[in-house]
């Protein structure tokens, strides 16, 4: 079996999660979590629509982690995103740390807002 390296360039992959964290980039985030390419910070749940948005145009998809069990988000909050160009992929957070980092690694316009596990 061939063994290759996985490079992520500048941009920091989701490192590791527990109960209510998030660990990016050697820095933990407390809490629900909006991770980029180009940055990671909190991000105020399924009632922020804000954050996301403002990727319009920096993304193509936007990886939703409802926590440690899947969820349909509100209607409202995927229909937003929808309309502005952004697709939207529900899993769990666990799930969406791993396709996220994968996506990130071939080079992939996108992003992952994350609901805190347990």
């Amino acid at each position: 079996m061939r063994l290759t390296e996985i490079s992520y360039g500048s941009a920091q992959p989701v490192q590791g999660y527990g109960p209510g964290f998030f660990r990016i980039g050697g820095h933990v985030l407390r809490g629900a979590a909006l991770i980029t390419p180009w940055d990671a910070g909190p991000w105020g749940g399924l009632e922020d629509l804000e954050a996301p948005l403002s990727l319009q145009g920096r993304i193509d998809v936007l990886l939703l982690g409802m926590g440690a069990e899947i969820a349909h988000p509100p209607a409202a909050f995927r229909e937003a995103l929808e309309a502005a160009g952004i697709g939207v992929e529900v899993m769990t957070s666990p799930a969406a740390c791993r396709t996220y980092n994968v996506l990130l690694s071939e080079g992939r316009r996108i992003a992952a807002a994350l609901l805190p596990v347990g």
